[in-house]
């Protein structure tokens, strides 16, 4: 029964290859600040860790938007960066700035992270865990649940810089003077965050998305493709890793800024189910470039979800129509921001389901 039931979620049809008009939708970052319950919840949790640690807050945050706008899937509510606060590095969040940690400069720092395999690694991402548990367990059961994490190179980026850069210089620096350094960082990050999607499965999730968030910025390569010996190789690992365990886990992969070319090089470079489209690309140059069986994701630029008006109305057609009659998933080419109104979010999904 309830393999049956999830053969009727939408969003897993068009992960298996169903094309569905109008297609399936959610938004990347969908529970968030522009909701007023969000921030209400988010208040009342505490600090943002706090909210992402206990599973009542990140349950309630999660249903959010599915109770206000019936999206066809819920992503978890969590954060990339419990992965290296569960390795033993320092993460806090600081209003207004984002996240810090201490940043990993050397083997010192490297050394004194906790090993993959090591128990306290998963005890630490128990509340994860439990929140995909009774996510599943509340959510409707035509509703596709989304776990996530961040790509290797994305988490190594922060891990290294001790915060978001838009160069992401310290950790390009660090793959030139120490390359094997990098390389046990990505290693661990593989095996640790296999380990963990592996574990999102088995408390509900339906599939889960890995989202490389740096991919238009990488170390260079000694062998010219940065952009598999940093990003594509090792999330190709993580989804071997995962099939081993779980052969029809679904998988979503975001490689944000990797172009049209990175993009067409996604699923068949890692074995995904499905590519998620960053606004910087054209979505119909890309459904030209690939298999009409290919899955995509996205791609509606974040900024035009603001504006509203004509401009999102064209913006949904123009998906639509480049995506007419193949298997795609409705999503934004990044997250929603916090000054989106919500207006704006009921007229997108009006304008979408209004096409049948």
């Amino acid at each position: 029964m309830a393999e049956a039931r999830k053969a009727d979620r939408p969003v897993l049809r068009v992960l298996s290859g169903e094309a569905i008009s109008p297609p399936p939708a959610w938004m990347m970052r969908q529970a968030g600040r522009y909701l007023p319950e969000y921030r209400a919840t988010r208040a009342e949790a505490g600090s943002f860790l706090d909210l992402c640690y206990n599973p009542a807050f990140a349950t309630e945050v999660t249903l959010q938007p599915i109770r206000r706008f019936g999206f066809e899937a819920s992503i978890l509510f969590s954060d990339i960066l419990v992965v290296p606060h569960a390795l033993g590095q320092d993460v806090r969040f600081v209003e207004g700035e984002g996240p810090r940690l201490d940043a990993l400069e050397g083997r010192a720092q490297f050394d004194r992270l906790r090993q993959a395999g090591d128990p306290a690694i998963v005890s630490h991402l128990a509340p994860v865990f439990e929140a995909v548990e009774r996510i599943r367990g509340a959510l409707p059961q035509e509703t596709t649940l989304l776990g996530f994490c961040g790509a290797p190179w994305t988490v190594a980026s922060y891990m290294i810089g001790g915060r978001g850069t838009p160069d992401l210089a310290p950790a390009r620096a660090l793959a030139a003077s120490d390359p094997a350094l990098l390389d046990a960082l990505l290693d661990r990050l593989v095996t640790v965050q296999t380990e963990y999607l592996i574990r999102q499965f088995r408390a509900g999730a339906d599939a889960v998305q890995i989202f490389e968030s740096h991919a238009g910025v990488l170390p260079d390569s000694s062998d010219g493709d940065a952009l598999k010996r940093f990003s594509l190789g090792p999330i190709a690992r993580m989804v071997a890793g995962i099939r081993a365990e779980i052969p029809d886990a679904k998988i979503i992969v975001f490689a944000r800024g990797s172009g049209l070319d990175g993009h067409a090089r996604v699923i068949p470079e890692t074995g995904a189910d499905a590519v998620g489209v960053d606004w910087g690309v054209d979505l119909a140059a890309l459904r030209a470039r690939v298999p009409a069986t290919t899955v995509t994701q996205g791609n509606l630029h974040p900024e035009t979800l603001i504006e509203g008006g004509r401009a999102l109305d064209a913006a949904v057609d123009a998906i639509l129509a480049a995506t007419e009659g193949v298997p795609h998933i409705f999503n934004l080419g990044h997250g929603i921001t916090p000054q989106t109104p919500v207006a704006h979010v009921e007229q997108m999904l009006a304008r979408l389901r209004g096409s049948r």
